[in-house]
């Protein structure tokens, strides 16, 4: 394709160079390419520009004038110039491949590996890409981030399409959304699981949050896009309630609480093993306890039937779909209380985690957590005086300290506990879950939350240490009943 072809009229007058890829590091230019000099936080691409050149970078696109003899696309934002020239160098891949997209503040992992559990039981090839892992054309590839830049997006949808994928579903993060990354993809599917306090070292209130979400849900302004065929919202939710009443063109809205949901979960009951619910004339099982859980699951069935997948396929995929590494994760060795790994990273996922534990513990809940480090400090507090009201025992231990000291991230919760008779602070997370299960007595539940499937430990200086929750809980847990 020429310069202008993947540019459109912001190269207007450009000579004709020709383009076979596109690149927004400069270290992965090659011959053919057009190198995007895009501002990030902590690194400007303008400076990278001449060594791009040297690998061979075909054009520039730049917010100024650089002195280097290649020709350079002048534009306001090289971020947002991305994602519409990526969509023109693939051949547009989302107009064939049906794409669904997931987000919220907590859900969206397992709501994407509901979709896509309940499209491939109704004979759908359906790629993944989320916070987990990506799928594509049936082959799992590890993840660097929940939603890729917009080059490597496109680039990954039209692989999905060779692959023989017909539809995708993906997590949609809020910094996606506000750094242009999800632009230039069209919809038939589009998720609101619920908006709760978390980023706020990104976004500067829960307003722009949920301004940075709702660009999901909303045409995009000046492309000419359209916005999704279908919006699937949770109205339990007060911004999904808000944003249902926002939203033109065909709602879908799903509930517990809101009798007033298109979709709503009547007389939900939950044990280890699952839920049952009645909703939409149905009679439904899924493999994932709690009302959070049923709330994924009625977005998950909302989405599919809109996309066709009969109410027979569903009932019947349903208890075998949805289960997902580090979410609600049970470790079982043999012992005689229950050990539960979440990801629960927020106030409200922590709420949520362990109200569902609650009713499941036949003696004490006990929970180990921590905040990561370099992120919103505000909900540090917050959670401690969650898990301290809801918990028998809570452990306060180091999550992703990242550049912050750990010690300090555990007082900074500690200040959130006013009574800390039954609380402990043990740094060390290793120690903290061999503590919890030396602890443990029949009948308890003990929550690991916060790190989920992560398989490593962030340190300071990027130093990322091997650790997961599950191999840990497990490694106590055997060195318990062998002692």
């Amino acid at each position: 394709m020429t310069l202008r072809e993947v540019l459109g009229d912001a190269a207007s007058g450009s000579p004709p160079v020709e383009v076979t890829a596109l690149a927004y590091d400069n270290r992965r230019v090659q011959p053919g390419t057009v190198f995007f000099c895009v501002r990030g936080y902590t690194r400007d691409g303008h400076d990278f520009a001449d060594d791009a050149v040297r690998r061979g970078a075909v054009a520039l696109v730049v917010d100024h004038p650089l002195e280097v003899n290649v020709p350079q696309v002048i534009v306001d934002d090289v971020r947002a110039a991305m994602a519409p020239a990526a969509a023109g160098l693939h051949g547009d891949p989302t107009a064939t491949l049906r794409t669904i997209g997931i987000t919220g503040t907590n859900g969206k992992t397992t709501s994407a590996y509901l979709v896509r559990s309940l499209l491939e039981a109704a004979g759908r090839r359906t790629g993944l890409l989320g916070t987990v892992t990506s799928i594509v054309g049936g082959a799992e590839h590890e993840v660097a981030r929940t939603t890729p830049e917009a080059i490597d997006l496109q680039a990954t949808f039209a692989q999905m399409l060779a692959a023989g994928d017909s539809e995708c579903v993906m997590e949609v993060s809020s910094h996606a959304l506000a750094l242009g990354r999800a632009e230039a993809i069209h919809w038939a599917v589009a998720i609101f699981t619920n908006l709760t306090q978390d980023h706020l070292d990104f976004h500067p209130t829960m307003e722009d949050y949920f301004v940075a979400k709702r660009r999901l849900f909303t045409p995009s302004a000046g492309t000419g896009e359209a916005g999704p065929q279908v919006s699937v919202v949770n109205i339990d939710d007060p911004y999904g309630a808000r944003l249902a009443a926002e939203l033109d063109g065909r709602v879908i809205t799903v509930g517990i609480d809101n009798a007033d949901a298109d979709l709503r979960a009547t007389d939900v009951r939950s044990d280890f093993a699952g839920s049952t619910f009645r909703a939409g004339g149905l009679e439904l099982r899924a493999p994932l306890p709690g009302r959070f859980n049923v709330l994924n699951v009625l977005g998950a069935v909302a989405a599919v039937r809109a996309l066709g997948v009969d109410d027979e396929t569903i009932v019947a995929a349903l208890p075998e779909s949805g289960r997902v590494p580090g979410r609600f994760e049970p470790v079982d060795a043999g012992q005689d209380f229950a050990v539960l790994v979440d990801y629960a990273h927020t106030p409200d996922s922590l709420q949520n985690v362990l109200a569902a534990a609650r009713p499941l513990t036949r003696g004490q809940l006990l929970c180990v957590f921590g905040c990561g480090g370099d992120r919103d400090r505000g909900k540090r507090p917050q959670m401690g005086a969650i898990s301290a009201q809801l918990a028998d025992l809570t452990i306060v231990t180091s999550d992703n300290p990242r550049s912050e000291d750990p010690g300090a991230i555990v007082e900074q919760i500690l200040t959130g506990i006013e009574d800390r008779s039954a609380t402990e602070a043990i740094v060390d997370r290793h120690v903290a879950i061999e503590r919890a299960v030396a602890l443990a007595r029949p009948g308890d539940v003990v929550v690991i939350a916060g790190k989920g499937h992560e398989q490593g430990q962030e340190f300071e200086g990027g130093r990322k240490l091997p650790f997961d929750d599950v191999t840990v809980a497990r490694e106590a847990l055997r060195a318990r009943l062998v002692a």
